[in-house]
């Protein structure tokens, strides 16, 4: 373990895997190399022998129940799941002073990096100043918020808040912040360790495509890692992706990331963590591989991983590292047997064969990522919808192109998709075509060298000429901030004469996701995402029929010595490091005043920060034997936007109301995703969907249950309060794949809030599920579908001192009619830090209560 090695001069500790572990090692999946490196360097004596033991103990079946602790180097987070962290922490320090004990002992152990990337909307777009007028919208309607983190940043050690503009935090950690190798100083010595860590956003993964370790965890999970608890783990289960061949002409990483989504989702993928190995590999740049990676929660995975080598040794000195710094990163992964083997084939739970060289042109859609479908087939894909207009649409086509947003980290990270869009723009440009006019177009960009390269290659006059200008750095339409409809569309929708669609080079496409008044959407290429906005139609079938006039797609796609010659010409590694710190001196951000002080001054009028009521050291455990009320029945694929939703407030939403009785201006209310400092708002925004079904109430308004012992229909939050002050306790039950979607942790603060002391689901996606313990609340996994009525209640045997990782937990029906139906179910709590977590109510009761205790 303390083989020295010799690099630059420098004589270095490291963890050597292969003389510790010998020809074994070469057996275990890369992954699971960097878990066992991170055990072996933290862990001493019995531990670490277990630890070894359980990671080895994997190979014999590939599964394992055994767990192991994680301890990542840093944690990355973005503004809209930062700001409820670090009101969290702000409170806690709250209680903390309240208690007699010093605040500013509450502090994170890790670095943590915060990127300002989710709220930027876009509010005008397919101009020259879009970019500049966005961003004076985005100071402005948040400056209360970004006041708070720059608080934050100098209350709080270790924390680092890159401004906005600076990039999408994907894009940020894998231009600026990821080393994938670094040192550390142990114990008078300089170590040599893999770059690891945690991100509060679900496509964290995306930096596994530079052979970093790292997935999205909820921000309950990752304030827990900031104050130097490790994560435990059941050594994962690993799934192989074996890659033969290389792309075809035409075919875009893009192209790649929506197959494997659908290939994965059809075994079953959910949790697992995901490894490419095989030749095709190495047929893949590093921006490629992290456009597949990025993808990993919509194909169900913890990560998507590509191990290191040339490609991303030459991605490092490509974005501006410097060569010594490579050179260094080469050493460490061949000596620790970290380095890429492509014709290795380590042992896997399970495998599935890609062959690069069958792929073709596809999209994902329309209402799922994983609803994979030849380009062509959209027509096919929004016929079997059967939509039959109310009246004849008044010169739009039935299911016009709403939407058409190159945007999201997924796609426009790789400067190879920007180029490969801006040379059919070029095309198009030259042929005269344009976007019509009830078509909004937006290009966001993950990175501010995107308008250097794209400069350079002579490509951004001609993607602004088809109504592609750059409308700012930010998530913008994947994350639901588009701003308004065209026009024509919003009539339209109103006279319910069309049924229009989004296409997106993003990750996500369900329903109300992109725009709540938009319930369909398809994920594409970025230059596909350019050819749909000149067609207009989304029932266009673009294998056969003209994008526009007599202009078809094969007249406009790029060659891939086209994108080549261009991308050589663009390229220039000095952008990367000069753009960013040019970003970062956005003036608008540093004008802004922020408090000083160990303890945040709250207003008590304000309609954005609010101290939250959950931040005590005394919330009690929600555990026990009870008999609950359902609150919701919902069905299968409920997504965290549903339970707690990112996009624009309407103004016509009870939501709306509470704000405006408050003073905000009922045209002007941000998004969602910007209220969650505010925990009223949040509480009246849970489950608020129009696209959620609540089999309680099916025909209720948004956001409405029934309260059986009065049959009253109400707001959900009403209906709760009135069940917590007759002393009822509520559940919610759900269908598969319960929270799947963005790693919010307010779609678990919110029924927390709502009294919901379990969920009874048949599947849960990891972090909702994570998310859903560090709130304290129970998530039963049931082995088959219910049907649940109102007046039924659901009786629940879960003692604290009874609760064990994935115990039967009994769960009886009690129907209206008297008849009793028993389930069977499973707690879905996996680790022994789970249990302790529910048995204390929470991650931020356990918390409080041992430093408190400690004092």
């Amino acid at each position: 373990m303390n083989t020295p090695l010799d690099i630059g001069g420098r004589s270095l500790r490291f963890v050597d895997l292969p003389g510790l572990f010998g020809d074994r090692l070469a057996e275990l999946p890369v992954v699971l190399r960097l878990l066992l490196e991170n055990a072996v360097r933290h862990l001493d004596g019995p531990a670490r022998d277990e630890a070894v033991a359980a990671v080895f103990g994997w190979l014999a079946h590939g599964t394992s129940e055994a767990e192991i602790p994680f301890q990542p180097g840093r944690v990355l987070m973005h503004d809209t799941t930062s700001t409820p962290a670090l009101v969290d922490i702000a409170a806690m320090r709250d209680t903390l002073a309240e208690a007699g004990s010093d605040p500013e002992r509450l502090n994170p152990r890790l670095p943590v990096d915060v990127s300002v990337d989710h709220s930027l909307a876009v509010e005008v777009s397919a101009r020259p100043d879009a970019a500049v007028i966005n961003m004076q919208h985005e100071i402005r309607r948040n400056a209360e918020r970004y006041r708070f983190l720059r608080w934050a940043s100098k209350a709080l050690e270790g924390v680092r808040i890159h401004p906005p503009g600076t990039g999408i935090m994907h894009t940020l950690n894998l231009e600026q912040l990821a080393t994938v190798f670094t040192t550390q100083e142990r114990d008078g010595e300089t170590w040599a360790v893999p770059d690891t860590m945690i991100g509060t956003d679900s496509h964290t993964p995306m930096v596994n495509g530079l052979g970093v370790l790292g997935w999205g965890v909820g921000g309950l999970e990752a304030q827990m890692v900031m104050f130097g608890l490790p994560t435990p783990l059941r050594v994962p289960d690993v799934i192989g992706v074996r890659l033969s061949g290389s792309l075809p002409p035409g075919v875009l990483a893009t192209d790649l990331a929506l197959v494997v989504t659908q290939r994965l989702r059809a075994i079953g993928v959910s949790g697992e963590f995901v490894e490419f190995f095989g030749p095709g590999v190495s047929t893949l740049t590093a921006g490629e591989r992290a456009v597949v990676a990025n993808m990993a929660p919509e194909y169900g995975a913890t990560t998507g991983f590509f191990p290191v080598d040339r490609h991303t040794v030459r991605y490092l000195v490509d974005t501006g590292r410097t060569r010594e710094h490579a050179d260094f990163v080469e050493a460490c992964a061949r000596h620790m047997g970290l380095w890429f083997d492509a014709l290795a084939e380590p042992r896997y739970t399970r495998r599935i064969d890609i062959h690069l060289d069958t792929l073709g042109l596809q999209v994902a859609g329309p209402r799922r990522p994983q609803d994979l479908l030849d380009h062509r087939q959209t027509r096919e894909a929004l016929a079997a919808l059967r939509f039959t207009p109310r009246v004849p649409p008044a010169g739009l086509p039935r299911h016009p192109v709403a939407i058409a947003a190159i945007t999201s980290c997924t796609n426009t990270t790789d400067p190879r998709l920007l180029v490969a869009a801006g040379l059919l723009a070029r095309r198009a440009r030259a042929l005269g075509l344009s976007v019509p006019a009830w078509v909004k177009t937006s290009l966001a960009p993950g990175s501010p060298a995107a308008a250097s390269y794209l400069r350079r290659a002579g490509l951004l006059d001609d993607l602004a000429a088809v109504g592609f200008d750059i409308v700012g750095q930010g998530c913008t339409t994947c994350i639901g901030n588009s701003g308004p409809l065209p026009a024509p569309i919003r009539e339209g929708l109103a006279n319910g004469s069309i049924q229009p669609v989004a296409v997106l080079s993003g990750n996500r496409n369900f329903p109300g996701r992109v725009h709540p008044d938009l319930e369909l959407g398809f994920l594409m290429s970025p230059p596909l995402v350019v050819a749909f906005a000149l067609a207009g139609d989304a029932e266009r079938d673009l294998g056969v029929e003209p994008v526009a006039g007599d202009v078809r797609l094969r007249d406009l796609w790029p060659t891939r010595e086209e994108i080549d010659t261009h991308l050589a010409r663009a390229l220039d590694r000095d952008d990367f490091q000069r753009d960013f710190a040019e970003a970062g001196r956005n003036p608008l951000w540093h004008a802004l005043d922020a408090p000083d002080g160990p303890l945040f001054p709250w207003n008590p009028t304000s309609t954005a920060l609010r101290r939250p009521p959950f931040a005590v050291a005394d919330e009690p455990s929600l555990l026990g034997h009870y008999t609950a009320d359902p609150l919701l029945v919902v069905g299968d694929d409920v997504t965290t936007d549903h339970i707690s939703p990112a996009s624009a407030i309407p103004p016509d939403s009870r939501v709306a109301d509470f704000l405006v009785e408050r003073g905000d201006d009922r045209h002007d209310l941000n998004v969602f995703a910007s209220r969650r400092g505010n925990w009223e708002v949040m509480l009246r925004a849970a489950f608020h969907s129009k696209t959620l079904r609540n089999a309680l109430a099916p025909h209720a308004p948004v956001a409405h249950t029934v309260h059986v012992p009065s049959g009253d229909v109400m707001p959900l939050w009403e209906a709760a309060a009135r069940y917590r002050a007759e002393g009822r306790s509520v559940v919610l039950v759900a269908g598969e794949r319960y929270g799947t979607g963005s790693s919010r942790d307010w779609a678990a603060k919110g029924q927390r809030l709502l009294g919901i002391r379990a969920v009874l689901a048949r599947s849960f996606e990891r972090i909702h599920r994570s998310n859903l313990v560090g709130m304290g609340i129970l998530p039963l996994r049931l082995d088959e579908s219910v049907s649940v009525e109102a007046g039924d209640r659901i009786e629940i045997d879960a003692l604290p001192e009874n609760l064990t990782p994935r115990a039967r937990i009994p769960v009886r029906i009690v129907r209206a009619s008297g008849d009793t139906v028993h389930l069977d179910a499973t707690a879905a709590v996996e680790t022994r830090l789970d249990v302790r977590l529910l048995q204390h109510g929470g991650v931020i009761p356990m918390i409080l209560h041992e430093m408190l205790s400690a004092r």
